[in-house]
């Protein structure tokens, strides 16, 4: 699963990203998509986004602790610490 929050992508970005994502909210992207096409999104948006973009990209990983946060310059948004337990895959 890939995760990626922005203040503001450039117009390209932002209409490649909606070929992998869902948008729920605006600059807010959800997709269940597997570790190798994630891999090259994240490289993609370290491409093509400057750090005006404000990115913060939260990607599900197998090992632990089973996450990882990356961000490309500053964010806007203000993000939240949660303690959740993580359920074990099948």
């Amino acid at each position: 699963m890939l995760v990626v929050v922005a203040n503001d992508l450039p117009p390209a970005v932002r209409g490649r990203m909606k070929l992998w994502f869902v948008e729920p909210k605006p600059n807010v992207f959800v997709s269940g998509i597997k570790d190798s096409v994630a891999i090259t999104v994240i490289d993609y948006l370290y491409k093509h986004c400057p750090p005006e973009s404000g990115i913060v990209i939260f990607r599900l990983i197998q090992t632990p602790p089973g996450y990882e946060i990356r961000i490309i310059g500053s964010t806007k948004k203000v993000l939240t610490l949660m303690k959740a337990s993580r359920r074990p895959r099948a």
